[in-house]
């Protein structure tokens, strides 16, 4: 079932497991291949193995500390005679990478009455405009009503992006003048998400450099206004970060969640990159949890993110 901030939704999408296939395509090919050439034909587990094994796993980007935990955890397997062959170390593998995921999920905060305030956070260019179109459009085919947030105000093509994707999906959009205060702007919107008993409102924030930290300052600013006008508010802080980064992402959301709290992950571009481990990394380096994954360019391509869905795309 999907996940909302009221709950689970009342279907169950059917190609979910299929449709993410599609998206991690390049990462199965390539990981898959270089584990199979690690282990096929060979009974024993030897030095040549491991090492084939964590440059299969280091060039998917699943990370350092996860690819060493896994490959100690096969050391001890075979010191206790636990694994019979390399044959079976794509089962740990698997394993322990769904082990990972699932250690970091955490329930979605429920709300008692609306609106549920999102807020969307990231660097330039990581997708995030589009990421809160695609992520309005699954809301309402959730049966939920959206309102939409233009607290982007350095950039008036932001508010112009944010203008389209409420029209393309039929939402109302909040905004003010380019360069008015971003907390003023949301004020307004929860205040109208509130009057309107919109079941969400979606804050579009600036594109910012996790190093800016003036920039920083102000998601903290804008964190306590929405907590002023609606208590527990925000109810998700969501860091959008592509995929594409791999490893450079993981310095990005450590920043981010210092200064604005952040309780999830949208992992855009899922389908444009060999390095979808990256998943993996960000989960057990970070703590948070993915809460969407982008795998395409149309409206209906950012998929609710279930480890176990994403471990068997790569597996099965």
């Amino acid at each position: 079932m999907f996940k909302t901030l009221f709950g689970s939704a009342p279907s169950k999408e059917p190609s979910l497991l299929e449709r993410l296939k599609a998206g991690v395509q390049k990462t199965r090919a390539g990981l898959m291949e270089k584990i199979e050439d690690a282990v096929s034909g060979r009974k024993e587990i030897n030095a040549e193995v491991l090492e084939e094994l964590e440059y299969a796993l280091i060039t998917a980007d699943i990370g350092s500390k996860t690819t060493a935990e896994i490959l100690e955890r096969i050391r001890e397997r075979v010191a206790r005679h636990l694994v019979g062959d390399a044959g079976e170390l794509k089962g740990l593998i698997r394993q322990y990478l769904l082990e990972v995921l699932e250690a970091t999920e955490r329930p979605v905060p429920q709300v008692a009455e609306p609106p549920a305030v999102i807020m969307v956070v990231g660097v330039n260019g990581a997708g995030k405009t589009t990421s809160i179109g695609k992520l309005t459009k699954r809301l309402q085919s959730e049966g939920r009503s959206v309102l939409l947030c233009a607290a982007d105000t350095f950039r008036a093509a932001a508010i112009e992006q944010l203008e389209v994707w409420a029209q393309r999906t039929g939402v109302d959009l909040i905004r003010q003048q380019p360069g008015s205060d971003p907390s003023a702007v949301m004020f307004d919107a929860l205040q109208a998400g509130k009057a309107r008993k919109t079941d969400y409102v979606i804050v579009d924030t600036a594109g910012r450099l996790h190093t800016k930290e003036n920039l920083m300052a102000e998601l903290e600013k804008m964190r306590r206004t929405a907590a002023r006008v609606i208590p527990g508010a925000p109810h998700e802080v969501l860091l959008v970060i592509e995929a594409t980064t791999g490893q450079n992402g993981l310095e990005q959301a450590r920043k981010f969640t210092e200064s604005a709290a952040v309780t999830g992950i949208i992992l855009t571009k899922l389908d444009g990159t060999a390095k979808g481990g990256v998943v993996v990394a960000i989960s057990r380096e970070l703590g948070l949890p993915i809460r969407y994954v982008g795998v395409g360019e149309q409206l209906d391509d950012l998929l609710p993110f279930d480890p176990a869905n994403f471990v068997a795309s790569l597996f099965d």
